[in-house]
């Protein structure tokens, strides 16, 4: 059986026109909720700066990435995302940092605070693939073997490049591997705020 030109042709129209029609409105659902994504990304952003700066704090707009500040935080394992500056009172209170470390099974992308005497104020987990019941206790701000909140035990640490798990850092057991991620991303943040002198 042989397949006719026409009948390709047609075929090949169709599904052409298929594929425009779907096309334009992908293009339509994207221009009416895109400003929506945006508010509501801007939104969990202010709120995941606020959980780790000092109560009372205030952020100045998304700060212009510095190679140097790049390249310092990938020296030490992680990728500097995004940063702003934050203040207090008026006065410089430090900065907060959008980092994205290696975990136990992907990015752990966190905001970390830092204020102006370069210690580490909070950490917050944004988004994560971590194994759940082990490295999600982690994320969640479990406690550790010490008995303390593992998140927490970062805040007043400076240094970057000194926070080592297994020394100054205790993990949870069985989620050292994310305890190890999480540690990468502040030793990450310490190195930019440093590299900005």
């Amino acid at each position: 059986m042989k397949i006719s030109p026409k009948f390709i042709l047609k075929v090949a129209g169709t599904l052409t026109v298929i594929s425009l029609v779907v096309a334009a409105m992908l293009g339509l659902v994207n221009s009416i909720t895109a400003d929506k994504i945006a508010e509501i990304d801007a939104e969990n952003t202010r709120i995941s700066m606020s959980a780790v700066a000092p109560e009372g704090s205030e952020f100045g707009d998304k700060m212009e990435l510095t190679e140097t500040a790049v390249a310092a935080a990938a020296a030490q394992g992680g990728k500097l995302m995004e940063m702003y500056p934050v203040t207090n009172g008026g006065a410089e209170a430090g900065y907060v940092l959008k980092i994205s470390a290696s975990g136990s099974q992907g990015s752990i992308v966190m905001m970390v605070g830092v204020d102006a005497n370069k210690a580490i104020t909070g950490i917050s987990v944004v988004s994560h693939a971590e194994t759940s019941g082990i490295g999600t206790k982690v994320v969640g701000n479990d406690l550790n073997a010490a008995g303390e909140p593992v998140l927490d035990q970062f805040i007043g640490l400076s240094g970057a490049g000194s926070l080592v798990v297994g020394s100054n850092i205790t993990p949870i057991t069985g989620a050292t591997v994310s305890t190890k991620g999480i540690t990468t991303g502040a030793n990450a943040a310490l190195a930019a705020v440093d590299a900005l002198g």
